[in-house]
């Protein structure tokens, strides 16, 4: 059996489909079968980013060309999402395409014809494959409402997971936290209006005492937006980090007092198991796939008016240590999202007749 897996976007590990791509690649072949062959497609550079070339280990190098014309005939192309830029020249035997979301259906900043533009190209994408995979249920059901899937289509839920972060240092790393001297809350992502972070600042004045850490990326003009209203609200104590490593990752979910995450729109939701990982107390938007991730550990936010978020995590805070067996629940939730049940799943789907 010849596998073809596009894992190009390993040239981004600082996204999340990057790590995807990543994780994805290494457990397919830590669980290859014996009888199968597997051919990666990397960034110029890769070859041999998932173990050295060998009879039933390959690699293409992505380029130009590689848009126009893939040689060989396999038996399973996947794409690991619905933006891929490579195709098979030859029909390949099965094509499994993995649609990580739809969000952009949901983006104020689109306009109706944009949006009508990149479903037209998703579904022409779909038209092609014979497994459409997502990564929840709930990303499921927005495929069925807003693609036709032909007859012979399989939609299937793969979870990805989530990765063992490094073991957090005993003092806080030193870039973006030289400041931090007291006790915070965590939101951790990109810094976009579809993270619905500004609705977080009433946090940060209800509870002075504490912080309000933002780390993730913020280079768009709304991480700016929510540096003037928080100075217009006077809470000094809202803290922008930018993105950060790994090791500071890992430092700051061990050490908030709480993670939260009001997104409006999410595929998945992986900071929100990386939290759940560390036992830590996550409240969550009640929006899209997040309920399907947090499960019924997780406190949800029924509204965002200003009042309403601080009563819920006042609320949630007293529960929560009220519970000692909170944090090992929330660890066994995080747990159910591990990548060799997302690459056990791949390949019982590349075995299927």
């Amino acid at each position: 059996m010849k596998i073809f897996v596009d894992t190009e976007r390993i040239r981004d590990l600082n996204s999340g489909l990057g790590q995807t791509c990543l994780r994805v690649g290494q457990e397919l072949v830590r669980q290859q079968p014996a009888d199968a062959n597997l051919t990666f497609l990397v960034p110029k550079g890769q070859t041999g980013v998932f173990g050295e070339p060998s009879p039933r280990l390959h690699y293409l190098e992505a380029s130009w060309l590689r848009k126009l014309w893939n040689p060989g005939q396999y038996d399973v192309w996947h794409n690991l999402h619905q933006d891929a830029a490579y195709w098979p020249s030859q029909r390949p035997g099965k094509l499994v395409l993995t649609i990580n979301d739809l969000n952009f259906l949901e983006r104020p900043d689109y306009s109706d014809a944009k949006k009508a533009r990149k479903l037209a190209a998703v579904q022409q994408r779909a038209n092609r494959a014979q497994i459409i995979t997502t990564l929840s249920d709930y990303t499921g059901s927005v495929v069925r409402e807003h693609l036709t899937l032909p007859p012979i289509t399989k939609l299937q839920t793969v979870y990805i997971g989530v990765s063992d972060l490094p073991t957090p240092p005993a003092e806080p790393p030193p870039k973006g936290l030289e400041g931090l001297k007291r006790p915070f809350f965590l939101f951790l992502g990109v810094l976009h209006p579809k993270k619905n972070v500004h609705t977080l600042l009433a946090i940060a004045q209800a509870f002075p005492d504490y912080a309000l850490v933002l780390a993730g990326r913020n280079d768009h003009p709304y991480a700016q937006h929510l540096r003037e209203q928080a100075a217009q609200l006077g809470a000094d104590n809202v803290l922008q980090t930018g993105p950060v490593d790994e090791i500071t990752k890992a430092w700051l979910y061990a050490n908030c007092e709480a993670f939260l995450f009001p997104s409006l729109s999410e595929g998945f939701g992986l900071p929100v198991v990386e939290a759940m990982s560390f036992g830590k107390p996550v409240f969550l938007s009640h929006l899209t796939s997040l309920p399907e991730i947090g499960g019924r550990e997780a406190v949800y936010f029924d509204s965002f008016e200003p009042e309403a978020i601080v009563e819920t995590l006042r609320a949630g805070m007293r529960d929560f240590y009220d519970d000692p067996l909170k944090p090992e629940r929330l660890r066994w939730q995080a747990n159910r999202f591990r990548w060799q049940n997302t690459g056990k799943a791949y390949w019982e789907i590349y075995s299927m007749q």
